[in-house]
């Protein structure tokens, strides 16, 4: 992808394209920035703009991917990752697995999330049983689970907070 075929707009988070781009390139570019927002040191103050951010970069898997954001005790980022990769319609999860990771980036809290292939992103009784899981698992060592996101390609995303 040439990002130069993108330059600064005059109004601050703005760019004007300067070239023809491609829906391959315009889709690039999102999952850049989405990659940029969920960095190491950002602060997730908004919640519903990291989920759009988790859709952008895991809405065109055709398997499912279980990824975690770990993160401070300020809700800063320390780190976005994928940890599972599945089939089509389920991801082996092992909450040791889990827990490690969290201990080994000093995580105080961590988003779960996970796509759904079948573009249905409403939680199954397998998610919410994952979800208790993990959050037991990692209450155990006080890394508190903020939420866990199940995304759709083309149906959005879901909270499973009234759940977690």
């Amino acid at each position: 992808m040439n990002h130069r075929k993108l330059s600064a707009g005059e109004v601050a988070g703005t760019y004007d394209i300067t070239a023809p781009v491609t829906e391959a390139e315009l889709l690039s570019i999102a999952q850049a920035f989405a990659r940029r927002r969920l960095a190491r040191g950002r602060k997730i103050t908004q919640p519903a703009l990291a989920f759009e951010y988790l859709q952008i970069l895991l809405q065109d898997y055709e398997h499912e991917v279980f990824s975690a954001i770990f993160l401070d005790s300020q809700h800063r980022v320390i780190k976005f990752e994928e940890l599972f990769r599945g089939t089509i319609d389920a991801a082996s999860v092992y909450p040791r697995e889990v827990v490690k990771k969290a201990l080994a980036n000093n995580s105080a809290s961590v988003i779960l999330v996970h796509n759904h292939p079948s573009d249905d992103p409403e939680p199954s009784d397998a998610d919410r049983r994952i979800t208790q899981r993990l959050k037991e698992a990692l209450g155990l060592v006080e890394i508190r689970v903020i939420d866990h996101i199940v995304v759709g390609s083309s149906e959005g995303y879901k909270s499973e907070r009234g759940y977690v």
